[in-house]
């Protein structure tokens, strides 16, 4: 790459940064929190996901952005079942265990989530102006199945947080979203962290509750 080039973009990085709104920051960094929470299983993490969302449903609205901001209404909601969910279960005798899925599940995740990827992408290709639409079509329909997993603490959905992050980070890259591809750079790092210690916690479990299906 040119010397040129690189110091086009590193510019532009810092103007971007530079320029982002107290707001942004604030939605970022309670983003950070709730996965940080999470993966310590601290119910706390959902009214930091709550808030997060709620910001970046008002920044994505305003900047004419309303399937972004649509797809944060989703996370809202869900922060607030998660929350439910967990508190729920917080008796040792009925606590939401950690849990695992057997290949069939993941298969039949994997192959639903590509159908609807494959439905949302054709429509959004039909778009003007849609940039790169089933990348964006994968990003969004996995993140939002799979935030249901983790809701139900199931450990695979780590692994499928590390998948998608990448691709965001990918996406937000091609797209020139550079602030955005700092937070989602600390969540797949965060998502590796996730799994390891979340399989932990579930080694911990009793037996009798460590494949417990819900």
């Amino acid at each position: 790459m040119p010397v040129n080039t690189e110091n086009t973009l590193i510019n532009t990085i810092i103007h971007a940064l530079l320029f982002q709104s107290g707001w942004e920051w604030l939605a970022a960094s309670l983003g950070i929190a709730y996965v940080l929470l999470a993966s310590k299983t601290i119910i706390w993490c959902w009214p930091a996901a709550l808030i997060s969302t709620f910001i970046y449903t008002l920044l994505f609205w305003e900047g004419q952005l309303p399937m972004q901001a649509a797809l944060n209404v989703y996370y809202m909601g869900m922060a607030v079942y998660g929350f439910w969910l967990w508190q729920k279960h917080t008796q040792p005798a009925d606590n939401l265990t950690i849990t695992q899925r057997p290949l069939t599940f993941h298969l039949a995740f994997i192959a639903t989530g590509l159908l609807f990827t494959l439905i949302i992408g054709l429509y959004l290709a039909n778009m003007p102006n849609a940039r790169l639409p089933y990348l964006d079509a994968t990003v969004t329909i996995f993140s939002v199945m799979n935030t249901l997993l983790m809701a139900k603490k199931i450990l695979e959905s780590w692994l499928y947080w590390i998948v998608i992050n990448l691709l965001a980070i990918t996406l937000y890259f091609q797209t020139g979203y550079y602030v955005t591809i700092i937070m989602f750079s600390v969540y797949f790092i965060l998502a590796f962290y996730g799994y390891r210690n979340w399989k932990a916690l579930k080694t911990d479990q009793t037996p009798s509750h460590s494949d417990q299906i819900y």
